[in-house]
């Protein structure tokens, strides 16, 4: 089996010897082609090699004569440099003798010219603000290149330049104390800039359009107030914007450049001190309000009309209208007049009774409600006192905003409920002596349809 086996791989090597000689043969040809190439290719690379050697050889000399080059540049650079250096610590020797010598020969003059440099920074502080800065940007830039001229204190000012400083104060009081119309852009609510018509009154205010308006001296630009202030100041500004040059008409000044106009317009009117400071308590009083008032304005006119009616009635008693009280309790008259007198008398009253609840609605509403809103201010004022503590506790007393949300709600829900409750009390007033004349009507003539029919049947017996 072995043998078998060994017979058979050597066959298979022969045929395999075989077939590699044919190809051999054929491929004997490429291989002596492919050495030649590779022959000449290592000589190539010799030739290039000893070129490149002797290029780097070249190169290597003339790295070394710019080597030298740079040194001798640095030796005669550092020379240099040493010398100047000598002829900076001369020079500043110098200058420190020359700046002696300027501070003696200055003597009192150096205090003056230090006079200048603070008046000049104060002045420029004063501009700042000034609503002149409008139409005199420039002077800003020229007292800046002052004070630093005097504060590096190596150069003297010039006579045109202290006369400016002298010429800028001088314009800046003469027209503190004038009226001037010109055009510039103002920032509205709205965002955008109008090309607009200001007048500037002195130094305190400026007006356009017949509004106040504000100049912010840190972006340089003139906007309106957020809300205008209250109509009498504001028809002020109106008649300003009105008026013909040279006439002379009241404007309500501000001293302060705008300050005291901005509390001012900070002030919360009456409707948002109630909806805003009443808080939930004030809301519900102010709601209370509304409905008793509203309740007490429909009963009054129905009252109204139904005293007329009535009154109509009394004239014409034999011909009952049932539009009205009175002509109901006639009508029921009418209907049992044959009867006794005792009966009479309990249908008659039957029939003002059935009326009073009508003549008399919504009465006690009223009145509960004159009760109350002054209970629910109260129960504000516990609230507003509530939080006011409690800001006390939590931030101490040094701050007083921290309290004043507290304090308004306490006052302001106090002064709601009293607000509705003395009206609603004159109200209620109105409404029960109406019910109660118109049931007093009813009630006298009910009895003298009693004594009327008890004469009568009094007269037939």
């Amino acid at each position: 089996m072995k043998i078998t086996k060994i017979l058979t791989i050597a066959a298979i090597f022969t045929s395999l010897a075989l077939t590699s000689g044919v190809a051999t043969a054929a491929a004997s040809k490429n291989l002596d082609a492919l050495l030649k190439q590779v022959k000449e290719g290592a000589v190539k690379d010799t030739k290039e090699n000893k070129a490149r050697e002797n290029e780097f050889k070249k190169n290597k000399a003339r790295q070394a004569q710019l080597i030298r080059q740079a040194k001798a540049e640095r030796a005669r650079l550092e020379n240099i440099s040493e010398q100047l250096e000598a002829k900076f610590e001369a020079n500043q020797d110098e200058l420190d003798v020359l700046k002696n010598d300027l501070e003696k020969s200055l003597g009192e003059l150096k205090e003056l010219f230090g006079v200048i440099q603070t008046a000049s920074s104060d002045v420029r502080a004063t501009f700042d603000i000034s609503l002149t800065r409008i139409e005199y940007p420039e002077r800003s830039a020229y007292l800046d290149g002052l004070a630093q001229k005097m504060a590096a204190g190596d150069e003297l000012p010039s006579m045109a330049e202290i006369e400016r400083l002298w010429f800028e104060v001088q314009r800046e009081m003469t027209e503190t104390g004038k009226v001037k119309k010109y055009n510039a852009d103002v920032l509205v609510l709205g965002g955008d800039v109008e090309q607009r018509e200001i007048i500037r009154v002195g130094n305190f205010n400026i007006i356009g359009g017949g509004k106040y308006l504000k100049y912010n001296s840190r972006t340089k630009k003139i906007s309106e107030l957020p809300r205008q202030p209250e109509d009498r100041v504001l028809d002020t500004a109106v008649d300003l914007s009105a008026a013909a040059a040279g006439s002379l008409v009241p404007f309500a000044l501000d001293p302060s450049r705008g300050s005291l106009l901005e509390n001012l317009v900070g002030v919360p009117t009456w409707g948002e001190r109630a909806t805003e400071q009443g808080g939930v308590v004030g809301k519900i009083i102010m709601s209370l309000g509304a409905l008793a008032a509203l309740i007490a304005v429909l009963r009054i006119i129905f009252m109204l009309f139904v005293g007329m009616k009535v009154a109509a009635q009394k004239r014409s008693p034999d011909s009952p209208n049932e539009d009205n009280p009175l002509g109901r309790v006639l009508a029921i008259y009418q209907k049992n007049k044959n009867v006794d007198i005792e009966t009479l008398e309990l249908k008659l009253g039957e029939a003002v009774l059935k009326e009073v609840p009508k003549l008399s609605r919504f009465n006690t509403l009223v009145k509960v409600i004159s009760v109350v809103a002054p209970l629910l201010g109260l129960l504000g004022t516990v609230i507003g006192m509530i939080l006011t503590f409690q800001a006390i506790t939590l931030f101490g007393a040094g701050d007083p905003k921290m309290m004043a949300g507290g304090i308004s709600t306490a006052l302001v829900t106090t002064m709601l409920g009293l607000c509705v409750a003395i009206p609603t009390v004159f109200m209620h007033s109105i409404m029960a002596g109406q019910s109660k004349k118109l049931v007093e009507t009813l009630e006298e003539q009910a009895t003298g349809l009693v004594a009327q029919s008890s004469e009568k049947q009094h007269q037939s017996s």
